[in-house]
């Protein structure tokens, strides 16, 4: 990277930094905080690296980042994808061809995600792949982070490992089945190809007959039943609500899980936090 642009790299985290109050990314303020912004250790935690590397980046020392560290900073920092672009431009990366499905979620639902710490709730692309999770909902559904390539998408994994259908009830099913399926054709119709999405539903036409059979009936559509029975390893059967907010291109989605106020299933998701370490 040439000095000019390792000083405007700098110049623009340092900037983007102080934009942000604790409160923007569901930090408390504390009373004795002095910082203009964020300090620079919580942009590094936000963004999974170390304290002293980011020191480093916006110092101008240190090796040149690589493009997922940029990627990772332009989420921590809460950017927009312009904001993204630029980011990676002054980095020496060219910019990702714009599709409607995308792996950087839109700078409003983080904020709002931010302020759901203690409440299950996830960001859901157009594949059905998990984009990101609070800590109840890494609690409730696993750490979807594990998984690469199709099997990122929820769809593809319902459809090809049947031990991923185990967080519903069996009867429930058929029913969680077709919602899938309609969710993606929506998707689909929506997308140009090549898309994750195109990919997915070639590789499941090819190695699902059950797929096969419910894509033949065109069902598309997002507005399907808010109430869901899910089944947990350690609390059982939970009954929940799941509340969806999409961004304006119906690309992503919020989706936040509840439990009826003083019910076994709001306990039982309480209880799951203390499980995972987490006190909600």
């Amino acid at each position: 990277m040439v000095s000019e642009q390792r000083a405007q790299l700098a110049d623009f985290l340092r900037t983007r930094r102080a934009a942000l109050q604790p409160e923007d990314v569901g930090m408390p303020r504390g009373a004795r905080r002095r910082t203009d912004g964020l300090r620079r250790e919580e942009v590094a935690a936000l963004a999974g690296l170390s304290a002293d590397y980011y020191t480093r980046m916006e110092q101008q020392r240190g090796p040149n980042p690589s493009e997922q560290m940029l990627a990772a900073l332009a989420r921590g920092l809460r950017l927009s994808l312009d904001e993204r672009d630029h980011l990676l431009r002054l980095g020496g990366y060219p910019v990702p061809r714009r599709v409607v499905s995308s792996d950087h979620v839109d700078a409003g639902i983080m904020r709002i995600l931010d302020r759901l710490a203690d409440t299950p709730a996830m960001v859901v692309g157009s594949a059905g792949e998990i984009l990101i999770q609070t800590g109840p909902a890494t609690a409730l559904f696993g750490d979807e982070s594990r998984f690469e390539g199709l099997e990122r998408s929820v769809v593809y994994r319902w459809f090809t490992d049947p031990d991923s259908r185990s967080v519903y009830p069996e009867e429930d099913h058929d029913e969680r089945a077709r919602d899938f399926v309609a969710d993606l054709r929506t998707a689909y119709a929506r997308d140009s190809r090549p898309s994750p999405v195109a990919e997915i539903v070639d590789a499941l036409t090819a190695s699902s007959a059950e797929f096969r059979a419910l894509w033949a009936e065109h069902r598309v559509g997002r507005k399907h039943s808010q109430y869901k029975r899910l089944v947990h390893a350690e609390v059982g059967l939970i009954e929940v609500y799941c509340q969806s907010l999409y961004d304006l291109d119906q690309s992503q989605g919020l989706l936040v899980f509840t439990a009826v106020p003083g019910s076994e299933s709001a306990e039982k998701l309480r209880l799951l936090s203390v499980l995972d370490g987490r006190a909600v």
